[in-house]
């Protein structure tokens, strides 16, 4: 490995691409095992920390929000309900959750092509959860240089004690984990009660426990390994970016060449002090020096660290900042004015009128006709003819609701049944009824009849559902 660096002449006049090249690489020490990354303080860090806090706290407490009688959201697996603050959803209105699911993909694209992998650093589960588990760990086992010492260490009561009361808070946060997750499919007050009461049932408890396990080899032991290895955003994120894609980036037309020196002390070196501390905040292990990397998460913990440096040594800030290599060059760009930015933010914005518009359409009522297949017809002795038919209709509100049963298409049908119904919230009512008509008001063998379904209590807005069907005669 070279340690030659470019003299301040040659980095003046060198492009990002070329500089890259001649900075030297650091490698990790090999067979190193587990990084244990330095906590590192600073603007950056506390805004991931509020972020993260503030999304871990709705995950768990989410699913104790009532609504109307109901828990607020609920993934009602048994009655394949979707319960979402008074909107039930049911298999057949998926196609909206497939919406939503796009929509926060395309938001996802959006955002990257402008600001890199801000999700990653900042709104990623995984980073969540890595960050509360290392908290943990530097709380019982010290430093980072306390935890690699403790892992050399021969094996001690107080290294036992303190691995102990480790894996038993990990394990506890673990639990709650997967409580927290299961209880969008199960009530959540049922949940937690019969898991810690050991009453819960064998599915349930076993779901509990395998999405803790996950959580405690993710957050505990993967970690890194996770971002590094498993997470597809990391490979594909690249594509998004361009010259003007803010990520966290090294100034080495600034920082090169690099080197130790003293507080004000006069050198001709860059302004990079060669601290090494970018490299110990990293979570992912990385050197942030050596160029854009896709194992970065944007976490922004190099940046907090090396201007922690340089209001030391008086240095201008943001060696390490989030900036594009446009910006880095002095180039300025307008971002509203971007293809990209255009594309994307239309994109995103049709899709939403889309949902809009699919969720306004959505019926609240499910109307499915079915004939009766042992008779086409039958003939009264009075000159009547009558069809009968089994209607299914599904109440998909959480309210119990009162229906009106009409039947269209002629004026001579007549319904031979009571035609106000009450479902209950979110039942299926199985209802046979016979339709009667003149044989001679009916000029065709075959006509056709209308079915129609009137919520009664819809607040004024009666909302209606029709299905046509068939009426044979002689």
């Amino acid at each position: 490995m070279s340690n030659h660096n470019p003299s301040p002449s040659q980095v003046q006049h060198a492009t990002p691409r070329a500089i890259q090249q001649t900075i030297p690489i650091v490698q990790l020490e090999p067979g190193g095992g587990k990084i244990h990354f330095r906590e590192q303080k600073g603007d950056f860090q506390r805004l991931r920390t509020r972020l993260n806090s503030l999304l871990v706290c709705l995950f768990l407490f989410i699913p104790f929000l009532n609504y109307q009688g109901h828990q607020a959201i609920l993934f009602d697996i048994v009655q394949q309900q979707f319960f979402f603050f008074g909107i039930s959803l049911w298999p057949q209105d998926f196609t909206l959750l497939a919406w939503v699911f796009i929509i926060a993909a395309f938001g996802l694209f959006f955002v990257t092509v402008f600001w890199g992998r801000v999700w990653c650093g900042y709104l990623c589960p995984q980073t969540a959860w890595t960050f509360m588990f290392s908290w943990v760990e530097n709380r019982i086992e010290g430093n980072s240089n306390n935890r690699k010492a403790l892992d050399k260490a021969p094996w001690s009561l107080t290294k036992f004690r303190k691995r102990l009361a480790k894996h038993g808070l990990w394990g506890l946060m673990a639990l709650l984990t997967g409580c927290g997750f299961i209880g969008y499919f199960i009530p959540a007050r049922e949940l937690y009660v019969d898991i810690f009461s050991f009453s819960a049932g064998f599915w349930v408890t076993s779901w509990v426990w395998f999405f803790a396990l996950c959580t405690y080899l993710n957050a505990g032991w993967m970690r890194e390994m996770m971002c590094l290895h498993c997470c597809p955003y990391a490979r594909f994120q690249s594509v998004m970016f361009d010259a003007n894609t803010k990520t966290v980036t090294y100034d080495a037309a600034r920082g090169e060449a690099r080197g130790p020196r003293k507080r004000k002390q006069e050198t001709q070196l860059g302004d990079c002090v060669d601290c090494n501390l970018c490299v110990d905040v990293c979570p992912t292990g990385i050197d942030i020096r050596n160029g854009l990397q896709y194992e970065c998460i944007n976490c922004g913990a190099c940046v907090d660290a090396c201007n922690q440096t340089m209001e030391k040594f008086g240095y201008p800030l943001n060696l390490i900042g989030y900036a594009s290599e446009n910006q880095l060059k002095g180039q300025k760009h307008v971002i509203w004015r971007s293809p990209r930015f255009l594309g994307y933010g239309a994109a995103v914005l049709i899709m939403l009128v889309i949902l809009g518009l699919d969720m306004r359409s959505r019926s609240e009522i499910q109307l499915n006709v079915i004939r009766d297949r042992q008779s086409l017809y039958r003939e009264t002795l009075d000159e009547m003819i009558e069809n009968s038919y089994r209607l299914k209709i599904r109440n998909k509100t959480q309210q119990d609701r009162e229906y009106q049963l009409q039947v269209g298409g002629n004026p001579q049908y007549r319904l031979l049944a009571d035609a106000r119904l009450l479902i209950h919230a979110g039942e299926q009512l199985d209802y046979p009824i016979t339709v009667q008509a003149p044989s001679a008001a009916l000029d065709t063998s075959r006509q056709t009849i209308d079915f129609i379904v009137t919520d009664m209590d819809a607040n004024g807005q009666a909302q209606t559902v029709s299905q046509s069907s068939s009426f044979f005669s002689h």
